[in-house]
């Protein structure tokens, strides 16, 4: 196989993770989260990281794990409402928070990918998401300048790969995954399938290997529902 592919999520991490790094990880609630490689970088010991992600997982479960230990200084998430811990934290003042719209967070990390340092949006003007940042007037409307997100390192979840790193994702738990990917200074990629170069057809590649620098297979992801409800039995 490649020399991208790793044996483990430990053994990928292993000379990457520093104090202080600055990481994204992909995935939206548990949908699509890399539930290996955020085990790996709790596992590591890692501390004082600045974390990007939609929102922190759950308690006891993907990014909830890291808050717990408390290797996360600083969360940088657009959805804090199913982590009990998160909530805690950042109202004790434990933790620092830059609360940031959904869209605009996928547009910070999809402009660093593209190499644009800063855009405009219309999102949070005239709220506190605008406090202390720039603001424009264009065609008469108003706009936040928002910089974009570069992290040191990106962990991300597909469900299909190549040894080159060409990745498929798997219906909803696409999500941020492409976006995260796609900024990383370094990106790490954990999948459920490994295939040889030129098994995958290349209209059905959602995200070039170009973008991914060491794979990770986890073949039984627990892939854990965040809510789950069923009717009652009759």
């Amino acid at each position: 196989m490649s020399n991208k592919v790793y044996p483990s999520a430990g053994a990928a991490l292993a000379d990457l993770v520093k104090d202080g790094q600055m990481v994204a990880v992909g995935g939206f609630g548990l949908c699509g989260i890399p539930e290996a490689l955020i085990l790996a970088l709790r596992d590591s010991g890692v501390q004082n990281l600045t974390a990007i992600s939609n929102n922190a997982g759950v308690d006891g479960f993907g990014l909830g794990m890291l808050l717990a230990t408390r290797q996360i200084r600083k969360m940088i998430a657009s959805y804090v409402g199913e982590n009990k811990e998160f909530e805690r934290q950042y109202l004790a003042g434990e933790l620092e928070l830059e609360f940031t719209p959904q869209g605009t967070l996928a547009e910070k990390l999809r402009a660093g990918g593209a190499g644009i340092p800063a855009f405009f949006t219309q999102t949070g003007y005239g709220t506190i998401v605008a406090e202390g940042k720039e603001t424009r007037e264009f065609d008469g409307k108003h706009y936040v300048m928002e910089r974009s997100l570069v992290p040191d390192l990106s962990l991300v979840k597909a469900w299909k790969a190549d040894e080159s790193g060409n990745l498929i994702f798997r219906r909803t738990a696409r999500n941020f995954n492409p976006n995260v990917a796609m900024a990383g200074k370094v990106t790490v990629a954990e999948v459920e399938q490994i295939v040889e170069v030129g098994e995958l057809d290349p209209d059905e590649i959602h995200l070039p290997g170009i973008y991914i620098h060491r794979l990770v297979l986890n073949t039984t992801p627990e892939k854990r529902i965040e809510q789950r409800t069923i009717r009652a039995a009759n």
